[in-house]
């Protein structure tokens, strides 16, 4: 009892000593650059909550103990931390922190900074990415970028997404970016058959950072398929010196669709149909919304599983993810295993690092028919779902569409992908030669795939087969690649030389194999592609007196698709920059950043869909149906010989070439709170690799894949980033991109016709039909139409169009081309908001200038989709009550809709609860909130622009877990 009492006699007379020896200190915190006051810096005690900022003149007071750190932080300036040691006054002086614009950023084969890059070269990380249960890795970076335009293809399960960088450059080839996984190109036809999106097989929590190369001064180096753009994916690989690590991320969603097609319900239907002289008799006595019937609320599950650690010379980090995604269309499923590993080791003093990244993934595709979808919107309403005798209702006709609820319950579509991606990368600093080093990369990307797919007979049709079909195929893709770079500052004349040259060697091989019955008619085919690419590139880029930059590249490819005569193209990249802010009459600018860029490059492109259309190729009869019959067996069967046809090819096949032009700026403000880039663009495609008609018998097929035409395109990018606010509690940062576009075929025909065209863009409604156009002086998704004829109360006329050419008949002379499918411009805006443990983020895209041709509209938007069925009645668009049109009206710009949208594509509350010994931050997200638009079809974000059984996007609501250890 005695020691109690002296320990707490010793506490009452220390306290009030404690709290005597706090003391208060006061100062000004000024830029070590001009000697200016600092506002709103933070200085905060270590590890305390106790804290406070500078005033506008750069004054502070704080409350402080002796022996307690002082810390001093301001965005832009290398944080200080001062041991408190009783001055009254402390004045404090902050140096400006490079270390933003000395950011590492990834380049083809090397990497530079942000200060010294020259291209138009834009990095996305982690902490800027888009959250939520997110499967296909485009989605991440939706919105974020100036220039780059990322569509979802729907709401399917494990859908994957369209990337435009700049618009893409072609009409027939691929307007996809070349995409680079940890220095390993994949496969830009996709990388596994059966897959529906190529980049599922990478775990999007796996994920550092993206950067895209949009310009070819940058893209350049990658020559042969850089003409759309490049993306290079840095996976994460743990860092030296780290404890041991464990990280578990749990992602549960819940996706409903948000919108339908417009049809009639079930009194609308019978109205309409009774007064054009359907027997009431043919009605069922049911009220059935067939969409409602066909969509349900998809569950969804992401897990994720890590552990790293770092020791001195080596660290590793490995993964294991599980995803479980349904679709809203019943029976639509994805799942994925994925285990993700890397390993870094570094020997030799750090001279040698040897770097593996290894992932193994197993895909598990459940495919809903995508026809039901199609099914639901004709199917009479006012049938039930069942009968009386429990059967699916079913229309009769042999060409009515069947029960969709019977589609998808008889349907068995599954698909099973494995998959290996692996690179082993070795970096080596020669001994002798300390600015010398040198860099292999070997990688594959192997896949196999396995399905069937069983589909019942048309219960309509007592002729029909019921299908029966098997898949399967591989996918190979090997790289290897090396390089040696040499970088060195040359004191004497003040020049940083980085030097790089190399060689790559890229070979593809694809083996698919079907086995089809359907009826009487059976396939059983394996085809064989093999493509190789060879290519040496070298890079030497030079800054002088870290003002100046020049930036030199060339990469000569050769490729297995074309000739000997053509095989070989050269790709060569200029750029030029000026940092403008080390000059000294920008010492005392307001200016915290200003640089000036320049560049011009040429890049090609090859992925034109086949690997053989410089050789006369022979295809072999895969069924009965092309072979021919000779005579008869002592049987009396008919006897039949496979046929093989030549097909149609162009011995002069040669590279597609994209010049392009860039010039921008790079500039920041108070101590780069704020910083942007604007960037304008010219581009012109030559020898343009499209499929053409050409004339009867000229060739062996009437349309081929030859080398004609051109087309331009030209656009402006704006991006500004902010920080309006960095304090302890609070902090705010936004980021806004501008993109305008303009895209224009110059030349469409080897004879330089400016009135030849192509039509393109098929549509549901008769057979063969299209409604786009290429034509010179257009945009390649320019839609082909009749002018629509209104009355004075603004109803369309039905079969009334302007007679263009005054010939007094309506022909397809008087078809023109009208409105387009690509935007104008497109936006993205992102803030970012943490309050103590809070933190929300949101991210808008919009779209603007764009328009979608609604097909659905065009074909069942009218009488004859009631009563003009060959023994059934279906149920139209509802535009039908609008319009009153009898039948189709196909080729009407009535159908051309403007498709302006913002979009509030993703946004996420999350709290980070303070514990000591795990972390865990709760989270919830949404993603397509909502979408402010005019267009009145299902979604005014369709890639093709025509809108024609599309699957919905969805509406998906996250709740996130995440523990760290």
């Amino acid at each position: 009892m005695k020691t109690f009492l002296n320990a707490l006699l010793l506490c009452l007379v220390m306290v009030p000593a404690t709290l005597m020896a706090q003391s208060t200190v006061s100062g000004t915190v000024t830029d070590k650059a001009n000697a200016m006051p600092l506002p709103g810096v933070n200085v905060i005690i270590k590890g305390t909550t106790r804290g406070t900022s500078t005033d506008f003149d750069g004054n502070y007071t704080l409350e402080v103990n002796q022996g307690e750190t002082i810390v001093v932080s301001y965005l832009g300036y290398t944080t200080q931390e001062i041991v408190y040691n009783g001055e009254a006054t402390l004045d404090i002086v902050l140096q400006e922190d490079a270390a933003q614009l000395d950011e590492v950023v990834l380049i083809g084969y090397g990497a530079t900074t942000k200060q010294d890059a020259t291209g138009a070269v834009e990095k996305v990380g982690d902490e800027e990415f888009n959250r939520g249960a997110i499967v296909a890795p485009q989605q991440l970076i939706a919105g974020k970028a100036a220039g780059v335009r990322i569509t979802s293809g729907g709401g399917a399960a494990g859908e994957g997404g369209e990337i435009r960088i700049r618009g893409g450059a072609s009409l027939s080839a691929t307007n996809d970016p070349l995409i680079v996984i940890d220095g390993l190109p994949i496969d830009q036809r996709g990388g596994a058959q059966g897959s529906r999106n190529a980049l599922n097989a990478i775990n999007p929590a796996d994920i550092e950072d993206f950067v895209v190369l949009k310009d070819a001064s940058a893209t350049a180096i990658y020559g042969s398929r850089a003409s759309n753009g490049v993306i290079l994916i840095t996976t994460k690989k743990g860092t030296a010196n780290q404890p041991l690590q464990l990280e578990y991320g749990l992602q549960a969603s819940t996706r409903r669709i948000t919108n339908t097609v417009d049809v009639l319900n079930a009194s609308q239907y019978r109205e309409l149909a009774e007064a054009n002289g359907v027997d009431p008799d043919t009605f069922g006595n049911a009220n059935t919304n067939w969409q409602d019937q066909i969509f349900t609320t998809g569950i969804g599950a992401i897990h994720n599983i890590t552990a790293s650690k770092g020791y001195e010379n080596f660290n590793f980090r490995v993964n294991f993810n599980h995803v479980s995604q349904e679709g809203p269309l019943d029976g639509d499923l994805y799942e994925r295993n994925g285990f993700n590993t890397s390993f870094v080791h570094r020997f030799l003093d750090n001279d040698l690092k040897l770097t593996l990244v290894a992932r193994g993934i197993q895909d598990e595709y459940h495919y809903a028919d995508g026809g039901a979808i199609g099914q639901a919107v004709a199917f009479d309403p006012t049938q039930p779902v069942r009968d009386e005798n429990g059967n699916f209702t079913q229309l009769g006709a042999p060409l009515a569409p069947s029960n969709p609820l019977f589609t998808l319950e008889n349907t068995n579509d599954r698909q099973t992908i494995k998959r290996a991606i692996a690179n082993f990368n070795i970096d080596y600093r020669f001994w002798f030669l300390r600015d010398l080093k040198f860099n292999l990369n070997a990688g594959i990307d192997y896949a196999e795939n396995d399905g069937f797919r069983f589909a019942p007979a048309n219960p309509n049709n007592p002729d029909a087969f019921a299908f029966r079909g098997f898949s399967s195929g591989l996918n190979r893709n090997t790289a290897l690649d090396f390089f040696f770079n040499y970088k060195k500052n040359v004191e004497s004349i003040n020049t940083t030389l980085d030097i790089t040259a190399g060689h790559a060697y890229q070979e593809f091989y694809i083996r698919s194999n079907i086995d089809q019955t359907s009826g009487p008619n059976i396939t059983i085919d394996t085809d064989i592609n093999r493509n190789a690419l060879e290519s040496y590139f070298a890079r030497a880029s030079f800054d002088i007196a870290d003002k100046y930059l020049i930036s030199a590249s060339f990469r000569r490819d050769g490729s297995s698709r074309f000739s000997e005569d053509n095989r070989w193209g050269s790709f060569p990249g200029l750029s030029v920059g000026w940092k403008l802010m080390n000059e000294s009459f920008m010492q005392d600018s307001f200016f915290s950043n200003l640089k000036l860029r320049a560049g011009w490059g040429v890049t090609g492109q090859q992925e034109i869909g086949q690997n053989y259309g410089f050789l006369g190729l022979y295809t072999p009869s895969r069924n009965d149906q092309a072979n021919i019959q000779f005579g008869t067996d002592v049987n009396g069967q008919p006897i039949f010989i496979q046929t093989l046809r030549p097909e149609g090819f162009d011995e002069n096949l040669k590279w597609e070439e994209t010049t392009q032009y860039n010039v921008a700026i790079d500039f920041g403000f108070f101590n780069n709170r704020i910083t942007g880039t604007v960037d304008a663009y010219y581009r012109e495609t030559e020898d343009l690799l499209a499929t053409v008609p050409v004339p009867a018998g000229s060739n062996l097929t009437d349309l081929i894949t030859t080398n004609v035409g051109a087309i331009t395109s030209r656009g402006i990018e704006f991006s500004l980033n902010g920080v309006i606010a960095q304090k302890e509690d609070f902090g705010w940062d936004t980021n806004f991109n501008l993109t305008f576009q303009e895209q224009e075929i110059t030349k469409l025909s080897l004879s330089d016709d400016p009135n030849f065209f192509i039509q393109t863009g098929g549509i549901s409604g008769g057979v063969g039909n299209n409604i786009q156009i290429w034509k010179p002086g257009f945009d390649p998704s320019t839609f082909f139409v009749f002018r629509q004829v209104y009355d004075n109360d603004g109803n369309p006329i039905e079969g009334a169009y302007v007679d263009v050419n005054g010939d007094n008949q309506i022909t397809e002379a008087d078809r023109q081309a009208y409105k387009k499918a690509t935007p104008d411009a497109f936006i993205g805006f992102t803030n970012n908001f943490r309050y103590k443990s809070f933190d929300l983020n949101f991210t808008f895209r919009g779209s603007f200038g764009n328009y979608v041709y609604n097909n659905v509209a065009s074909d069942r938007g009218n009488l004859n989709a009631i009563i003009g069925q060959p023994g059934y009645n279906a149920n139209p668009h509802a535009s039908i009550l609008d319009t009153e049109f009898t039948g189709q009206n196909l080729f009407s710009d009535a159908y051309i809709q403007r498709a302006d949208f913002v979009r509030l594509d993703n946004i996420s509350l999350g709290y980070t609860f303070p514990f000591e010994k795990v972390k865990l931050r709760a989270s919830l997200t949404a993603t397509n909130l909502f979408v402010i638009t005019e267009y009145d079809g299902l979604d005014p974000e369709i890639g093709n622009g025509i809108e024609n059984n599309f699957y919905p996007r969805t509406r998906d609501v996250v709740l996130g877990l995440n523990f760290t250890f």
